[in-house]
């Protein structure tokens, strides 16, 4: 598990940074007729902005070089 968590840092920060932004707004911003799919309900948002955040700073994960055989 704790190699999971280390594997996966960047992933697991934007969706935490992505979810605050994506409730924050809704509350701030939000959708005043409830038609709009995304931003009508907390959750929604919540999750929809989680996602991009992990996608957004996963984007920046540095991938890991393999080492290949000698020959």
């Amino acid at each position: 598990m704790k190699k999971w968590v280390n594997n996966n840092k960047l992933y697991i920060a934007g969706a935490i940074v992505g979810a605050m932004g994506g409730y924050a707004y809704y509350h701030f911003i939000g959708c005043a007729s409830g038609t709009c799919a995304i931003t009508s309900k907390p959750l929604n948002s919540t999750v929809y902005f989680a996602v991009m955040g992990a996608v957004l700073f996963g984007m920046f994960k540095k991938e890991e070089k393999k080492q290949s055989p000698a020959s």
